[in-house]
Order: structure tokens, then C-alpha cells, then sequence
């Protein structure tokens, strides 16, 4: 288990850089050109980073960010 200390600045700047590659990644993984072992990569990427945003934002926050059309299982 490792820890982190972070001002209130570096948090909110944490979260706008993770929400981006969150909403990169959901666009990627909607894209049909993708191939599906790209996509399962993309997938497993989804989730790390997921639970990393988990740690950190709101709950409100988070819910933008469970997938609706794209299953992440």
C-alpha cells in the first residue's frame, strides 16, 4: 500500500487530467475501427484508472463516469 499527499490545487488538477484519459478512453472504446484486443487492453485501462478517480472525486463526480453503452466487465 503507498500513500500520497496532495494539496487541494494538485487534486483538482489530478482529477481534470484523469477525467480527460477517461473520456478519451470511452471514445476509443466506442470507435468500431478498434480492434477487439486493442479494446480489451483499453478495457482493463478503464478500470485502473477508474478506481484511481474513485480515490479522489466526488461521488457525483464519479457517476458521470460508469459507463452507459460500453461494458467495462
Amino acid at each position: 500500500m503507498l500513500g500520497l499527499l496532495i494539496n487541494d490545487k494538485e487534486q483538482s488538477e489530478l482529477q481534470y487530467v484523469i477525467k480527460r484519459e477517461l473520456e478519451e478512453l470511452l471514445l476509443d472504446l466506442e470507435d468500431h475501427r478498434i480492434d477487439k484486443m486493442v479494446k480489451q487492453a483499453m478495457r482493463e485501462r478503464y478500470k485502473v484508472i477508474f478506481q484511481l478517480y474513485t480515490r479522489i472525486a466526488s461521488e457525483e463526480e464519479i457517476k458521470k463516469y460508469i459507463p452507459k453503452k460500453v461494458q467495462i466487465e
